[in-house]
């Protein structure tokens, strides 16, 4: 896991300093080694945490021994021992232990189609002197960010926006807005900010760095190009391969030279994580959880019931509502964004301490997303029937009472795409009329499907996943540390969208398959009990002057970002309507400050947990 930008221009040679800035913003992902490449038509900076051949063998930028090829990678490749073999076979001589030379070689034996040979998380850029080309890359499921900006014959690409910021002056992207107030998440390339944009998860880029060439971009992966279910073959089979490949994913997973810790939540996915690599451990596994002050909301006696099992050495990070919110500007400056969810918080807090231990932290992102793990999946049926009763009717005709609420809801929409958003999108809306989100990625990938089921898993693994995949990656580089996620690997993606939709998705039932699974590894306790996921007293915090409350006074400062987007005087009276007790149909109090103190941060150019407050 490391850092990376990369400019490209023909002829040009970069500043210094400007390269020295940039690998300034990039330090906290990689604080164990850096380097700085500047030829005439391109610059690479790089900054590295040594995971994998922790010797300085293995820095980057990583040049081939002819001289031709020159490469900067941030991410793991999990199959690299493989792909060694056949290199070695195919007689190339390797001069490190690790996974990034196998990119460069095997770009160097296969050509692009070494894409097709990577089993991992990546993100990469590899200059090719001999055709003067860079081949800029993004891992198929999107795990690891990356950015582009194009301005004139300037290309530059980044793990994180902010090096980019550093090369044109941008703003707030109205159509991100949009998306965030309602979805509290942009997807596909929108990145929140004009000017720059998030290259999607399987695409490739090849960008000249001489007067000679052309920009060019393809789609050299789509995840939902593997969303076909097989009702032909054996189910009991099909169902049998995909919790194998849950087993191979998190064995390749535990590839490091510098150890690992799990983190565990106290649901199903962390600990089935952890269940089977404390099997495969030296040593007790190493494991780390957040304990809420509040009793409501508190999961640890479930994890006590997978660490006694384990024998786990684990760690309670007790917190509460003061101590998201001290973290929450850090948390937001990193996100580059309005964090997707208050956990962001908490998961980079845990990250702090799991630092202190090991560079890597296994985690059960992603299983949701691809077992049916939200409650939408268990009422699919009811959704569709509400969606489609939505389209028969008028919305004005709707009544507005139950048992009528879902139907008003999904009025003119799709059910499939706002089945996700749990808040009142309809007050928020009503505060920001001029930024109504489009149907975007989300609509697109409904669409091409017909079957109710196949939409939910289509939207969530196109859009919903991405937001866990980015925080867990930037939460976790706050603290220079790399998260990762066996649930979200290639294998075990074409294993589950085959699955029968009956199989894959339960009647009243959440992620059976999975659960199955987890019969054979869990107390029946934890497997079987009701969803919580990382549940916070936002409104609890909000009226705490302490925590949360602190920042409510920005919503009503004369110089309020949000003021700028909103109806007069709203954001005043829904402020002082929260404060006097007057919750109902309202929009979400902590979102709203959550963007504004996104807002804010733009104005800011140091990570500084403490300016916003």
């Amino acid at each position: 896991m490391c850092g990376f930008a990369a400019l490209f221009e023909a002829d040009r040679v970069f500043d210094p300093e400007l390269l020295a800035s940039l690998d300034r913003d990039l330090y906290h992902r990689g604080p164990d080694a850096g380097g700085t490449l500047d030829e005439a038509g391109f610059a690479l900076v790089f900054r590295r945490l040594a995971i994998l051949d922790p010797t300085s063998s293995a820095d980057q930028p990583m040049t081939d021994v002819y001289g031709r090829c020159t490469l900067v990678f941030n991410g793991e490749i999990y199959n690299y021992r493989e792909l060694r073999i056949e290199l070695e076979a195919a007689g190339v001589s390797l001069r490190t232990d690790g996974d990034s030379e196998v990119i460069l070689e095997g770009y160097r034996i296969w050509g692009e189609s070494v894409l097709e040979r990577l089993e991992g998380m990546y993100a990469f850029a590899l200059v090719d002197r001999n055709r003067g080309t860079a081949l800029v890359a993004r891992d198929p499921l999107g795990i690891k960010p990356l950015y582009i900006m194009r301005r004139g014959p300037l290309f530059a690409v980044a793990s994180e926006m902010r090096p980019l910021r550093r090369l044109h002056q941008v703003r707030p992207d109205e159509a991100a807005l949009a998306e965030l107030l309602t979805f509290g998440w942009a997807a596909g390339s929108l990145s929140n900010l004009t000017g720059i944009e998030r290259v999607p998860g399987g695409t490739l880029l090849r960008i000249p760095i001489d007067k000679n060439g052309s920009y060019q971009r393809r789609r050299f992966f789509d995840p939902l190009d593997t969303l076909k279910p097989d009702e032909e073959s054996d189910p009991a089979e099909l169902e049998r391969l995909a919790i194998e490949e849950v087993g191979n994913s998190v064995i390749a997973h535990l590839a490091s030279d510098v150890g690992y810790t799990a983190q565990l939540s106290g649901g199903v996915d962390s600990s089935v994580v952890a269940a089977i690599a404390s099997s495969r451990s030296h040593g007790p596994l190493v494991s780390f959880g957040v304990k809420l002050a509040d009793p409501r909301f508190d999961e640890s006696r479930y994890r006590a019931m997978v660490t006694d099992r384990y024998e786990l050495e684990h760690h309670e990070i007790l917190l509460d509502g003061i101590d998201l919110a001290d973290a929450m500007p850090k948390a937001i400056m990193h996100m580059e964004g309005p964090v997707p969810h208050g956990g962001c918080v908490m998961l980079m807090l845990l990250c702090r301490e799991a630092r202190k231990h090991s560079k890597v932290i296994l985690t059960g992102e992603g299983a949701d997303e691809m077992f049916g793990g939200y409650w939408r999946y268990s009422i699919w049926r009811k959704l569709m029937w509400q969606e489609r009763i939505s389209r028969l009717l008028p919305p004005s005709s709707i009544p507005r009472i139950w048992p009528f609420h879902g139907v008003r809801k999904f009025a003119n929409r799709d059910a499939a795409v706002y089945a996700s958003v749990y808040h009142d999108y309809h007050a928020m809306q009503e505060v920001f009329p001029g930024l109504l989100p489009e149907a975007g990625v989300r609509g697109r990938a409904s669409r091409r499907y017909s079957d109710f089921r196949d939409r939910l898993f289509a939207v969530d693994q196109v859009a919903y996943l991405e937001s866990l995949l980015v925080r867990q990656d930037k939460m976790s580089m706050a603290e220079s540390m790399e998260a990762r996620v066996p649930f979200v690997h290639l294998p075990l993606l074409k294993a589950v969208n085959r699955l029968p939709r009956s199989v894959r998705v339960g009647d009243g039932k959440t992620k059976p398959v999975l659960k199955r699974l987890a019969d054979r590894l869990l107390p029946q306790d934890l497997v079987h009990r009701r969803k919580v996921g990382l549940g916070l007293p936002y409104d609890d915090w909000l009226s705490d002057d302490r925590g949360l409350g602190r920042y409510l006074s920005l919503l009503t400062d004369h110089d309020c970002r949000l003021a700028a987007y909103a109806e007069p005087c709203s954001l005043r009276n829904i402020v002082g309507r929260f404060r006097t007790g007057h919750t109902e149909k309202m929009p979400s109090m902590f979102w709203l400050v959550n963007l504004e103190l996104w807002l804010r941060s733009l104005t800011l150019t140091t990570y500084d947990d403490t300016t916003l407050g």
